[in-house]
Formats: C-alpha cells, sequence, structure tokens
C-alpha cells in the first residue's frame, strides 16, 4: 500500500481586503501518494498559487488540514515550517532562483548550510551526486551566465534533490522555457519520477505540460473542477525526439 505524502482535507483559505473577504479556497480535499507524478492546473484566480503557498508551507489554511508525511502542518510555529520546508520539499521555480556570481555547485549546496548536521564533505558530495542526476557533470564550475536556460533549471531541479526531499514542488518550471527546453525539462521529471521514484507536484497552466504526469488536478473558483488519472501519458523524450532538427546558421 503506498503511503500519503500530502494529504489535503477540507482546506480553505480567506483573505481579507478591506471590508471584503476573498475565498481563495473553498474546500479542498485531495491526498498524493509517494511516487506519484501529480499537476495542478487552474486559470488566474482559481486558488492555484494559495494552494501551492500551502503545499510549499509558505502559508497556513483559514479551516482544514494539511498533513505532509505525516505532519500536522496548521499546528507548527513559523521555525518549525521553515525547518520542514528545508527538509521536506525540494522547490523548483519559474525563474530559477539561483545566485548569479556562484557556481552551479555552490548553488546545489546551499540547502544543505542550513543542516548543521551534514559536513562540509559530505555537503559537497552531495551535491556532485544531484548534479549528475541532472546530466550536468561537466558544469559544477559555471555560474548561471555561462549556461542556457535549461541548464539553469537543471542546477535548480540539482538544488531541490541535494536534501533528499519527500516531495519536488515546481512552480510552472517551464515557463520561461521554449517547447524543446521545456520537453527536456519534463523527460528528466518524468525520469525522476519512474526511474528514482520521486514524487512530484508540478503547478502549471499549460495542458500540454500536464500531459506529461500520471494524474491532473483541475482548480476553478478555489474549487476542484477535476481530479483525473491520464490514461494516455505522453512521454517527453518521444516528443523531444520528434522535433525537428535545429538548423546552425
Amino acid at each position: 500500500m503506498s503511503k500519503k505524502i500530502l494529504e489535503i482535507k477540507d482546506l480553505k483559505r480567506d483573505f481579507i481586503m478591506g471590508s471584503e473577504t476573498v475565498h481563495a479556497l473553498r474546500g479542498i480535499s485531495f491526498n498524493v501518494n509517494t511516487g506519484e507524478f501529480v499537476t495542478i492546473m487552474g486559470s488566474s484566480g482559481s486558488g492555484k498559487t494559495t494552494l501551492l503557498n500551502i503545499l510549499g508551507c509558505l502559508d497556513k489554511p483559514t479551516i482544514g488540514n494539511y498533513f505532509l508525511d505525516g505532519v500536522d502542518v496548521k499546528t507548527l510555529s513559523r521555525d518549525e515550517l521553515a525547518m520542514l520546508r528545508n527538509h521536506k520539499i525540494g522547490f523548483v521555480f519559474q525563474s530559477y532562483n539561483l545566485l548569479p556570481r556562484t557556481t552551479a555547485l555552490e548553488n546545489v549546496e546551499l540547502p544543505l548550510l542550513y543542516n548543521k548536521d551534514v559536513s562540509a564533505a559530505e555537503r559537497r558530495e552531495r551535491a556532485v551526486h544531484a548534479l549528475e542526476a541532472v546530466k550536468l557533470a561537466d558544469r559544477f564550475d559555471h555560474t548561471p551566465s555561462q549556461l542556457s536556460g535549461g541548464q539553469q533549471q537543471r542546477v535548480a531541479i540539482a538544488r531541490a534533490l541535494v536534501n533528499e526531499p519527500v516531495m519536488i514542488l515546481a512552480d510552472e518550471a517551464t515557463g520561461n522555457l521554449d517547447s524543446r527546453t521545456s520537453y527536456d525539462i519534463m523527460a528528466l521529471m518524468q525520469e525522476l519520477n519512474s526511474a528514482q521514484g520521486k514524487t512530484i507536484v508540478f503547478v502549471t497552466h499549460e495542458p500540454d505540460i500536464a500531459a506529461f504526469s500520471s494524474r491532473t488536478i483541475q482548480l476553478r473558483d478555489g474549487q476542484i473542477q477535476k481530479d483525473t488519472q491520464n490514461e494516455n501519458k505522453r512521454s517527453a523524450k518521444e516528443m523531444l525526439e520528434n522535433l525537428p532538427a535545429v538548423e546552425d546558421y
């Protein structure tokens, strides 16, 4: 029986805007099991960003429960939330969020600097391993400006992996990339999911990106409109191979 990594029960999030109350989430319930690859889709105003912030332990629900790897997030203090984020979640952002004058290896080491149980030698070893896992073994000493957009996102994914989190949480991780590079990143995500069993929650507004996952949760007006298994999951690797060759000019 698969272990539940995420348990969301009747989640509601309200915001006070002047004299009005905005109901961003209106009673959302779903679970994510170990090894699932789930996309969360929704247009602007659907509640997608609010849900993302709660899943990432950056915010708490007004009502309802969120359990991450068995931990009741609502009961935690700010420091405990930060600790949980650092140990349980690997974040991948649309804009990469890499330090510009820092090498790929040093960028990947960053989350481990807050872990007192990891020595400098182990930190370096784990960062090397993470970069090798995203096929950047020859780019350790390159700064972000020396890397393409796809390579920068691979560094960001390596940084998300280095703490061995229970979940990778990706926010529009292909949003700044062209089609070829997007497929390349999604092929890597599929490989991390299928070959290494990584649990991935991928937030996107693009249906073609969602088709690479095994399950899609569609939000609308703060509620789950659909929660469906993707019977015809596409292979990003095959899509990449079928693209026309890039000509050099």
